[in-house]
């Protein structure tokens, strides 16, 4: 990684709204360490969430719209920190914090190329058949990086102060990627999956993005056509 590519992010760097904050995190690099195996994922896909209160839009489609409860406290803390939740009860999906402390708000990491670490990655998914599927998707991401929930949950990626026995770093991009696209949100439903919601940011071409799909209810009348 070049010292000139990429800074370590700063509680300063993720402190805006989810909605804000996301676009910077492309071409990221996450950086765990879990069970003494390092694995680097570059970022090429997120969404953003926001809490209850946030922003001049309600977000029907974030875990924290309805305020603060156990399942989504490490949301409601200081921006950088990790909020791993379990999805369908299989999955560890991994969000950055986002937001001063108190104003709850997260970019799920949807989806990344594995820079570093990749044997690790493959142990962890072994049902990747390509180095490409290793972290595209949410679930893939959270397996392939070894972060699980809940003993994960709110690991501090400015810090890399160790948690459970893991660490995790956040590096940002010196320059933002100039090129991003935005969309809906992938599957989620109602009106927080549609265009009324732009919040998915991705790399445009990147092979490691995930394929979109509407949410139940939220597809709009007419021909369906995939954004990427």
């Amino acid at each position: 990684m070049s010292g000139s590519e990429f800074r370590a992010a700063t509680r300063a760097d993720l402190a805006g709204l989810p909605a804000e904050v996301a676009p910077r995190l492309l071409g990221a690099h996450l950086t765990t360490v879990v069970g003494g195996e390092t694995v680097t994922v570059r970022l090429t896909e997120v969404e953003a969430y926001h809490g209850l209160g946030t922003g001049p839009v309600a977000d029907p489609g974030s875990h924290a719209r309805m305020g603060p409860t156990a399942r989504n406290a490490t949301m409601w803390g200081e921006p950088g920190h990790l909020y791993v939740y379990l999805s369908h009860g299989i999955h560890s999906c991994v969000n950055v914090v986002c937001g001063p402390a108190g104003v709850a708000g997260g970019v799920l990491l949807r989806g990344g190329e594995i820079v570093a670490g990749a044997d690790a990655a493959a142990r962890r998914r072994p049902a990747a058949k390509t180095a490409r599927d290793l972290a595209r998707g949410p679930g893939r991401l959270g397996d392939a990086v070894g972060l699980r929930h809940p003993v994960h949950d709110g690991i501090d990626a400015v810090t890399g102060a160790a948690h459970h026995g893991a660490v995790a770093r956040l590096d940002l991009r010196s320059q933002p990627i100039a090129e991003i696209a935005v969309g809906p949100r992938v599957g989620v439903a109602g009106i927080a999956g549609t265009a009324a919601f732009p919040w998915r940011f991705w790399i445009p071409g990147d092979p490691t993005v995930s394929a979109f799909r509407w949410g139940r209810g939220a597809a709009p009348a007419g021909p369906m056509h995939e954004d990427v």
